[in-house]
């Protein structure tokens, strides 16, 4: 007779610790979260603001974050699907696109706090790495980067939101070494292959090639850029204007949706007690009126 030790006693139950729900889904890194919301307790609940940069398969969102007891507190929000307020209609979560958003967040949070005009940060983006400098008055806004669970890859759109975001006059503690155009052999940022990317060049270059090699691929691909009648030499210039109009309004201006339109109903309305006792009697007297037309016929035979 063979006995199994059991690995598990009861004990072992009864001092169990389920992990945090959203640990268990796979959503948030509690150990890098914890180093990033940690706060000096001199700091007398002085908020501790996270950049932090969300990419999805639409859209690329950019929030400046502060945690507290009762949750996260939002300070500011910039969306990619703002961009076409702008002048960016297409390509929304490309790298550029991701260098706008950040822009954008950078100069509405900076408008919020009456920050812009002293900050003005890096007006002409040249790909170089910029950090802003205080001024006389008042220090600069600063935020610590919150890249959540993405792998933190050379040229990831999680850097171009960052480089918007310090060229928008952020401060934000950062390396040059994940920007795109950053080299590991001569251990340096190439700031012009950097700036082909924040305006566009990457996607240029891909366009002329497929309009060379593939012109089908190329109407399929790039459909969205044809019916607007954007060509490859003018993509640099789009990119240019929209930096431009973003440092010019970056307030968060409401969207005029329409009404939602009243749905069909598949389930039966929920009716009130004077509903239900109506409905009751009306159903009881067409019971009773029946059951006296019943009698009527047999007696008439």
């Amino acid at each position: 007779m063979v006995f199994v030790k059991a690995q598990k006693s009861k004990a072992y139950f009864k001092r169990f610790q389920v992990k945090f729900k959203r640990r268990r889904e796979g959503k948030t890194d509690y150990r890098a979260r914890i180093r990033l919301i940690n706060q000096d307790k001199n700091k007398y609940n002085t908020p501790k603001y996270r950049f932090v940069v969300r990419v999805s398969n639409k859209d690329i969102i950019a929030q400046i974050v502060s945690a507290s007891i009762a949750g996260d507190m939002i300070l500011a929000v910039a969306y990619a699907h703002e961009l076409p307020r702008y002048g960016l209609e297409v390509g929304l979560t490309n790298y550029a696109a991701a260098y706008c958003t950040g822009l954008l967040l950078a100069r509405r949070v900076l408008k919020m706090l009456e920050m812009d005009e002293e900050y003005q940060g890096n007006v002409e983006a040249t790909g170089e790495d910029f950090s802003v400098e205080p001024t006389e008055s008042r220090r600069p806004f600063r935020a610590l980067l919150d890249v959540g669970l993405v792998k933190t890859t050379t040229g990831h759109r999680v850097f171009g939101a960052l480089k918007g975001a310090l060229d928008g006059g952020l401060d934000i503690p950062h390396s040059d070494k994940r920007f795109a155009g950053f080299s590991k052999d001569e251990k340096q940022l190439n700031a012009d292959v950097h700036r082909k990317y924040i305006y566009g060049g990457h996607v240029t270059s891909y366009m002329n090639q497929l309009m060379e090699d593939e012109p089908e691929k190329y109407q399929a691909h790039f459909s969205e850029y044809i019916k607007r009648g954007i060509e490859p030499d003018n993509v640099e210039e789009i990119y240019k204007k929209v930096h431009a109009a973003i440092r010019a309004d970056p307030t968060l201006k409401k969207s005029q949706k329409a009404p939602p339109k009243e749905h069909k109903r598949y389930n039966l309305k929920k009716l009130t007690y004077e509903e239900r006792k109506a409905s009751l009697i009306e159903r009881l007297n067409a019971i009773n009126s029946a059951a006296g037309a019943d009698d009527d016929e047999d007696d008439d035979e």
